[in-house]
């Protein structure tokens, strides 16, 4: 099932995309510039953000439309905008570790056995992006110690 990246996410992920699945990768791309006047993020960026926001999505749609691929495995994808900012696209990145912070052995069900109104955090197997080498590095120090492949260098 995929979620309508045109829909408007919640708003404690403003500045998110999320493509259910059942593998879920994560992407951290610089789709906004530099906010000013204390703003996080400004302008579009279309050639370093949309552009590599668009290929990882074009990535994933055409490995589940192959069936041979990953026959009866969805991929998924967590996207968030680093907004061309290290400190911003550092405090993204804990979004991707979240579900392995908070992650308990039982599942919560309500009384009647349906789930619960908060859902647990996607737990991510990989990140894709951090387009500068100083994001990449600090992303890459967090996301190891919970044992999250990074998968940086998009040029």
């Amino acid at each position: 099932q995929r979620t309508d990246p045109l829909v408007p996410p919640a708003p404690e992920y403003a500045h998110s995309i999320r493509l259910d699945g059942d593998i879920i990768l994560g992407g951290l791309f610089p789709v906004h510039a530099r906010g000013e006047r204390g703003a996080p993020c400004g302008e579009l960026k279309k050639e370093k953000g949309i552009h590599r926001l668009e290929a990882m999505l074009f990535a994933i749609d055409l490995i589940n439309k192959d069936p041979d691929l990953l026959p009866n495995v969805t991929l998924g994808a967590r996207i968030l905008d680093t907004c061309s900012r290290d400190t911003y696209a550092l405090e993204q990145s804990l979004t991707f570790v979240q579900a392995l912070i908070e992650r308990d052995s039982t599942d919560v069900r309500c009384a009647s056995g349906e789930q619960p109104i908060f859902a647990k955090p996607d737990k991510i197997i990989g990140v894709i992006g951090a387009a500068a080498s100083s994001v990449s590095i600090m992303v890459a120090n967090i996301l190891r110690l919970f044992k999250v492949i990074p998968v940086c260098a998009m040029l």
